[in-house]
């Protein structure tokens, strides 16, 4: 087996001649890169040997600011290196890493740090100059850590062969548990099957307007004349709407039952005759009530009453007819 050289003791090399004194030199820097560096936590784990270490990604993260500022950068050079087979698979390495740190007068601290990693594969010296970087940077800017120990395990520890197989056939049995605990199931599925999909309840049928109960309750024709207009807009048939004006013309008569008689034309009259005239004029106002409804017309009355200069109640069955005609005639009547 071979042995790695003892590293060196730490050198100093002084700034170049000509270098200003107020300069400062590369212990002033440490000591400003030590003030302004910040704690770094075992933030990473192994998962294969279950332990938490300090990354040399974190450390870099860490200290890249602070050296920044400072104007110091570190040189590394391997100084010596020793590798050796383990097994068949399994390569161990042991190195020296020589580190140059400068500061920014370019006066040079020299020190040399061991480094150690074994690998399967052919990252043994990557994970051995990681380790040397990183402990460097923790020793030499005394960086802080928020545990007792700064002795992360970053490191690989050898493995017999059989716990290897052991391990892997454990590792590959908690993977098919998992696929399994992540399979879709009943409970927990993004679209429910046919089966687990509610039951769809039956849609609510909007209440239809009862616009002819409206009419029999409007007080009077132009409460009646909203009604039957709200009815044409909800698309009412010409039949629902004739019901609405059965109910304005029914209205209509009871309200002229209510009222005193008309007035007699002068001289006397037959009785047979004086009940044709009152039909008549009752049948001609139902008549203008109709057409005027159908045609929207809410202020009819005051119309009739501005044209002739009596009100409906008291007009002729001609006068009636007339103005009954005139609506029709404007395209009011359907």
């Amino acid at each position: 087996m071979t042995t790695a050289a003892a590293p060196a003791p730490t050198q100093y090399v002084p700034a170049p001649p000509g270098v200003a004194d107020e300069v400062p030199r590369v212990f002033a820097a440490i000591a400003g890169v030590m003030a302004d560096a910040m704690p770094v936590g075992k933030n990473q784990r192994n998962t294969q040997q279950n332990y938490q270490f300090r990354g040399i990604d974190d450390v870099m993260s860490a200290m890249a600011g602070p050296m920044r500022k400072h104007s110091l950068f570190i040189l590394p050079v391997i100084a010596d290196h020793v590798a050796e087979r383990r097994g068949e698979k399994m390569t161990h390495v042991r190195i020296t890493m020589r580190y140059h740190v400068y500061g920014p007068a370019g006066d040079c601290l020299i020190a040399e740090v061991p480094g150690e990693a074994s690998d399967f594969a052919d990252k043994a010296t990557n994970k051995a100059q990681s380790a040397a970087l990183k402990y460097l940077l923790f020793t030499l800017f005394m960086l802080p850590v928020d545990g007792r120990s700064i002795d992360d395990g970053d490191r690989h520890h050898p493995v017999p062969e059989a716990h290897i197989a052991e391990d892997k056939a454990r590792q590959a049995d908690k993977q098919q548990r998992r696929q399994r605990q992540q399979q879709p199931q009943r409970s927990n599925r993004a679209e429910g099957g046919q089966w687990e999909q509610p039951a769809q309840q039956p849609q609510q049928q909007q209440a239809r307007r009862d616009y002819l109960a409206e009419a029999r309750k409007a007080p009077g024709p132009d409460q009646f004349a909203a009604v039957r207009a709200a009815a044409v807009a909800a698309g009412a048939p010409d039949d629902y709407l004739g019901q609405l004006d059965a109910v304005a013309a029914e209205k209509q008569r009871a309200a002229k039952a209510q009222q005193p008689p008309r007035q007699q034309q002068a001289g006397p009259a037959p009785v047979a005759e004086e009940d044709r005239t009152q039909q008549a004029a009752q049948a001609a106002e139902e008549r203008l009530r109709i057409a005027a409804s159908r045609a929207h017309l809410a202020t009819v009355d005051a119309d009739f009453q501005s044209v002739y200069g009596v009100p409906i109640e008291q007009a002729t069955a001609q006068q009636l007819n007339t103005f009954a005609d005139r609506i029709k005639a404007a395209g009011g009547a359907k």
